[in-house]
């Protein structure tokens, strides 16, 4: 017989919509259409007052601003073929920049989504020459895209790539705790009480798996749950299942 809805605060029951609504299941598997940006504001800016140093590295899609300050501090960044480590430097209009010996300059963001299918590895280059995630982007931007984050090889749905370092930086870092929520499809009903283990917090071996929202997801047998995390250890959703017996048959990032 059909199980009843649980009864949930609204904070949870949010998260049962949000699962359904957003499940790659539901939406196309083409890649999304890649968003150009370039601000003129980029070029307005060095042209009238210069552009600061860290951020023209930054904005070249090399690295993060703070990163840009690191390798500014190492030497490996000329100004008119001078090694600048002036932190406050400012880049003019008519000069010419080179990191590592190449020259840089600030180019426009892309932003390409991927609906990611399984059977593919969240690498730029695979020594073992297995299928990667690149091959499924070669033809949506010119430009140089690097992918924000990981997918295990069997885990399917949203990735993230581009060049913007800077943002790269505050979606990947764990201190910016950007959540993700995930469409877990198990083996066999979630029981109540190990959903209630869930929410409060399990013990792995490398420490406390703290979730943000766990529950059912609507209008579906209780083998489907939704789980929202910004904890970033690897592969932790499969294993905060796998600590309580089970199987995660289908794995998709669905925001």
């Amino acid at each position: 017989s059909k199980s009843k809805k649980m009864s949930s605060t609204p904070k949870t029951k949010s998260i049962q919509q949000k699962v359904k609504t957003y499940s790659p299941q539901t939406q196309s598997k083409h890649i999304r259409t890649p968003t150009n940006i370039f601000n003129n504001s980029d070029a307005k800016e060095i042209e009238n007052t210069g552009m600061r140093l860290n951020k023209y590295i930054a904005h070249s899609g090399i690295c993060s601003r703070r990163k840009a300050d690191e390798i500014i501090k190492a030497g490996q960044v000329t100004v008119d073929n001078e090694v600048v480590k002036e932190m406050g430097f400012r880049v003019q209009a008519e000069q010419i920049v080179k990191y590592n010996g190449k020259k840089v300059s600030p180019e426009k963001k892309v932003y390409v989504l991927l609906n990611k299918p399984r059977n593919f590895i969240t690498t730029t280059k695979d020594e073992r020459e297995r299928r990667t995630v690149m091959s499924l982007i070669a033809n949506a931007s010119n430009e140089r895209l690097y992918p924000v984050g990981r997918l295990d090889r069997n885990t399917t749905g949203l990735l993230l790539f581009t060049n913007d370092g800077e943002l790269t930086q505050k979606l990947a870092h764990p201190s910016y705790e950007i959540n993700k929520m995930y469409h877990v499809v198990l083996d066999k009903e979630l029981k109540k009480h190990h959903l209630h283990a869930i929410r409060q917090g399990l013990k792995l071996e490398d420490g406390e798996a703290l979730v943000d929202e766990v529950n059912y997801v609507a209008d579906a047998d209780k083998k489907e749950v939704g789980i929202q995390i910004h904890i970033g250890r690897n592969r932790i959703v499969r294993r905060i299942f796998d600590h309580l017996d089970y199987e995660v048959k289908r794995l998709d990032r669905v925001l």
